[in-house]
């Protein structure tokens, strides 16, 4: 409360209070929410509130951006619950009642009244066995699960398909341009980050599903380390490349999500190699971070063949290289990986995706306690697409052919492990690896867009990313799917930072140099239509 004098028509001065001002939902941090709960201006219930009034504003209605699947029927119950104990014991940590939305291939319990469906009718009211690994760890953090973000269907593995569209879904569209493309596969959690329809959300990636959606949504985005972050409960694409980190507002925020979610699991083999203290990610967020650091450029293949990145981009881009300069790094540039032109034709990732996702998936299917819809293969999958054309067909959106290519391997033969060592190979031992030992490197520098995402994909290493820039308002419309457009005026667009195998602390803080240096987020927001208009101050005491 601050404490003001106010003379009053009777003649004398009286004190009175001005109550502080509550977080604005559109960029609230999870710190001012925090602070906000500590304080008791408003609750967690309150929260829950506001963010599905804001997801009702323009989910499926207005803009219908269709960011949002399901929302959770026992969030209320689950607020109140922890508001109560935050009065008794205190807050469990900086996620105590802060709602997050997790993108639909994050199994939760049934119970709990949500659906797991990658976006698949063939998954719908299945029950999975348990929640999964980092939908533990929030919980026991305290954070609300607000719902199911929508996505590229079975996390963009099923065809030739527009980013954004699932069965169950529809087809999501970007807040900053009407129809614009919000990019996938976690195309719903970087929509409902980026107008703040939760405080947070939580997306996957194989190979770019974190990091484009958080480029053409003016996101902060973490794809961590394969290993460092728990599969174990997400319906997956492949055990090599998935990986599961947070897409949300800024990167103190990202900072404070992955802290909680990393960390061993031993319903993951992967999570075990990882070192054994999960660091304290914020103490990363320092903003001379980059003073005295060496940081590369790799333009062979990623920034000089043509078409890979346009003028716009590009142009921001070099921009971005000075701005690391300013911040106190040496700029290495070039700094090229010797795999690049092998990246750019090898076909080692799809052998690798395609026998890993008929394998797990079939596994997932077999490993759920019901299924009404029957399905329990990959090969019933595609027979169910095709005999429920009106749910998973519609015009336009028929493409099932990943799924059969994968559905035709026949395990881990010989031909897979020799791809899955070229993938290491080209993205690792002369690739990442090589680049930041031959010029004594701290991290590579990229735009967000083209191939950037590859080598790390194929390497199972970290990505940072965050807001670059935004394309100007006489940009040209072009197509990007049946119902989407990419690029468009005032779209946006990302920069990522890479380095080696668990060097997330690192990356962040580089990251977080640069976002407060140039605080390119607050620069442009979404259309007017797409900014829900619901506040805090509509739902605090009110039932």
């Amino acid at each position: 409360m601050l404490g003001i004098s106010r003379w009053i028509s009777i003649g004398c001065w009286v004190s009175v209070t001005k109550q502080p001002a509550l977080p604005d939902l559109y960029e609230a941090s999870v710190l001012e929410l925090q602070q906000g709960l500590d304080d008791g201006l408003f609750t967690s219930v309150d929260l829950i509130k506001a963010y599905f009034a804001r997801i009702d504003e323009v989910n499926l209605k207005g803009p219908e951006l269709r960011a949002v699947i399901e929302i959770n029927p026992s969030a209320l119950s689950q607020a109140a619950a922890l508001d109560a104990e935050r009065k008794t014991t205190g807050k469990r940590s900086l996620m105590h009642g802060i709602p997050i939305l997790l993108k639909d291939n994050i199994a939760t319990v049934a119970e709990e009244g949500m659906n797991t469906t990658a976006g698949s009718f063939s998954l719908l009211k299945s029950i999975v066995p348990d929640d999964a690994g980092v939908v533990k760890k929030l919980r026991k953090a305290g954070a609300i699960i607000l719902g199911k973000a929508n996505l590229s269907e079975f996390a963009h593995f099923r065809g030739n398909l527009a980013s954004g569209w699932s069965g169950r879904g529809g087809q999501c569209t970007a807040a900053y341009f009407p129809a614009s493309d919000p990019c996938g596969s976690s195309s719903g959690s970087g929509v409902a980050a980026s107008i703040g329809l939760a405080a947070v959300t939580l997306g996957t990636e194989t190979d770019g599903s974190i990091t484009c959606p958080s480029s053409q949504n003016n996101l902060a985005g973490i794809k961590p380390t394969v290993g460092l972050t728990s599969r174990a409960g997400v319906i997956p694409i492949s055990q090599n490349q998935d990986t599961v980190g947070p897409i949300v507002r800024s990167m103190t925020d990202a900072a404070i999500v992955l802290s909680v979610i990393a960390g061993k699991d031993p319903n993951d083999n992967f999570t075990l190699a990882q070192p054994d203290v999960v660091p304290d990610y914020t103490k990363a967020l320092k903003k001379n971070a980059l003073v005295g650091k060496r940081i590369g450029v790799p333009r062979t293949v990623f920034l000089d063949v043509p078409d890979i990145i346009d003028e716009t981009v590009a142009a921001a881009f070099e921009s971005a290289v000075a701005t690391v300069k300013e911040l106190g790094a040496t700029v290495v540039d070039p700094a090229d990986l010797p795999s690049a032109e092998e990246l750019l034709v090898s076909n080692n990732e799809t052998i690798v995706l395609d026998v890993d996702f008929k394998v797990q998936l079939n596994e997932w299917y077999e490993s759920l306690i019901a299924n009404p819809s029957g399905v329990r293969s990959l090969a019933d999958l595609i027979a169910f697409n095709d005999a429920n054309p009106e749910l998973e067909e519609p015009t336009n959106f028929t493409d099932q052919s990943e799924l059969i290519e994968s559905e035709a391997t026949t395990g881990f033969n010989a031909t897979y492990f020799q791809a899955l060592a070229f993938d290491h190979e080209l993205g690792r031992n002369r690739g990442i690896d090589a680049a930041l030992k031959q010029f004594n490197l701290d991290a590579l520098l990229l735009p967000s867009s083209g191939l950037t995402t590859v080598p790390a994909a194929v390497a199972g290493y970290p990505i940072v990313t965050v807001p670059l820039g935004f394309y100007p308002d006489n940009t040209t419309i072009q197509s990007a799917g049946p119902l989407t457009v990419y690029p468009a005026p005032g779209v946006p667009f990302g920069l990522s930072f890479l380095g080696t195998a668990f060097s997330e602390f690192e990356l962040i803080g580089f990251a977080f140099a640069y976002e407060q240096k140039t605080q390119t987020r607050l620069a442009r927001k979404a259309f007017p239509a797409a900014i829900p208009s619901t506040q805090l101050v509509d739902v605090i005491g009110k039932y």
